[in-house]
């Protein structure tokens, strides 16, 4: 296993990364003639309930893309951005093929697999988690290789 200090460095820096990519695109959505851009994009791609997942969708890219660069509930927020880049993908990209440059789900899978990747390794040292999860104790870092780990001999 690496260095846990160059582990964390690593994570820290992907998370800051898709943090502000995600955090970018919600405020775009925001900025974008208000509430009806979002609405009226959702609308036209029949995504249900496009104004609720409109207004959903944008808070959980700016309020998440922030919890992401500052690794706050990481896990948490890493899933919910996991099943909004799937949402991306099917409603939006599919029928675009694979790259981006063609309107295609490439950049949607990659943040989609990012984020995934997050939910999975969790914050690092490095982050709210990591300082809260020393007293809860699930958003540890580490906490979960530990346990799968504990019953292994050397």
């Amino acid at each position: 296993m690496s260095n846990p200090i160059v582990r964390s460095i690593g994570i820290l820096l992907a998370r800051i990364a898709v943090g502000v990519v995600f955090l970018a695109h919600g405020l775009q959505k925001f900025q974008q003639n208000g509430w009806g851009g979002p609405k009226g994009f959702f609308e036209m791609i029949d995504v249900p309930l496009p104004a609720v997942s409109a207004f959903l969708v944008t808070w959980l890219e700016i309020l998440g893309g922030i919890a992401l660069i500052v690794g706050v509930l990481t896990p948490v927020v890493g899933l919910l951005f996991v099943l909004d880049m799937v949402g991306a993908i099917f409603f939006a990209h599919i029928d675009n093929g694979l790259w981006a440059s063609d309107g295609g789900y490439e950049f949607v899978l990659t943040l989609g697999a990012a984020s995934l990747l997050l939910t999975v390794v969790g914050a690092g040292l490095f982050s709210v988690d990591a300082v809260v999860g020393r007293k809860i104790g699930w958003l540890a870092p580490d906490s979960a290789t530990r346990r799968d780990t504990a019953g292994v001999a050397g």
